[in-house]
């Protein structure tokens, strides 16, 4: 593997093509074809993605999404713009309007149209006017520059062929002052819960996947993709080099998973 902390390099085949790759769970693939393929997982499993969520983390991902929105604080007083990348199902959006005043908005992309299907079906008309649902690449946002006061990702930068491209994006469309946050899956840092979390993530997620989502490639992907995400540290010195300031992370429980928090200042 390359040193190159996004992921992406050079396998021999490419080489003499010029192509770069990129990861796909333990798998090195074209880079152009990674998003083909990164679609196609989140196609298959859109319409039971939430209960896997449940299913898998025995529910734990709510209690680390609610820790998410309280670090983000969207105003109640005031209007306030918020983007959720990656955000299909509504899952976090959802959670923002309801914490956020009446004039919060949020606009949920996500490249995958299967997710935001999804989203728009949960959402109905219960937050008409305060949500829509933009299909769109979280490497190139079709979105104007200085316009949301936050952005969050949750559970989706690590499928991003091209990490520090989408940062940059986070950056560009934050106003001053904007706040980015992701939460991702992380390096679990007690060796005895690494044991039993890897056992658990290699053996029983994929059939979990199987039985529930009728799909178990899918999900050993997404266990595969953790493992090959960089490291709390080398994560937060991609997001310096995107120009966030005060750049911090806070792992949960026991380093599953971590919030990631930078400012953009100007």
């Amino acid at each position: 593997m390359s040193g190159n902390s996004t992921g992406i390099g050079r396998d021999a085949a490419s080489e003499a093509s010029g192509e770069d790759t990129a990861d796909f769970g333990y798998e090195r693939v074209r880079l152009s074809e990674k998003q083909a393929r990164v679609d196609d997982v989140f196609r298959s499993v859109a319409r039971r993605y939430d209960l896997m969520n449940d299913l898998m983390s025995g529910g734990l991902h709510r209690a680390w999404k609610s820790h998410l929105i309280g670090m983000l604080r969207p105003s109640r007083t005031r209007p306030y713009r918020h983007l959720d990348v990656a955000g299909g199902t509504g899952d976090i959006a959802f959670r923002t309007l309801e914490a956020g005043g009446p004039d919060t908005h949020v606009t949920v992309l996500d490249i995958n149209e299967a997710m935001l299907r999804v989203g728009a079906e949960r959402a109905g008309h219960k937050y008409d006017g305060r949500i829509d649902f933009v299909t769109g690449n979280a490497e190139t946002l079709p979105l104007p520059a200085d316009t949301f006061d936050s952005y969050t990702i949750a559970f989706g930068i690590r499928n991003v062929p091209r990490i520090d491209a989408a940062l940059a994006e986070a950056k560009r469309v934050l106003k001053p002052g904007g706040r980015f946050l992701c939460l991702e899956f992380s390096r679990v840092d007690l060796p005895v819960l690494e044991k039993i979390y890897d056992a658990y993530s290699f053996h029983v997620i994929p059939r979990i996947g199987e039985r529930v989502a009728g799909d178990r490639e899918s999900y050993r992907y997404l266990v595969e993709s953790i493992r090959k995400f960089p490291s709390p540290g080398a994560f937060a010195g991609m997001i310096q080099a995107a120009g966030f300031s005060h750049v911090t992370h806070r792992r949960l429980s026991g380093g599953i998973v971590a919030i990631h928090s930078g400012w953009k200042i100007t």
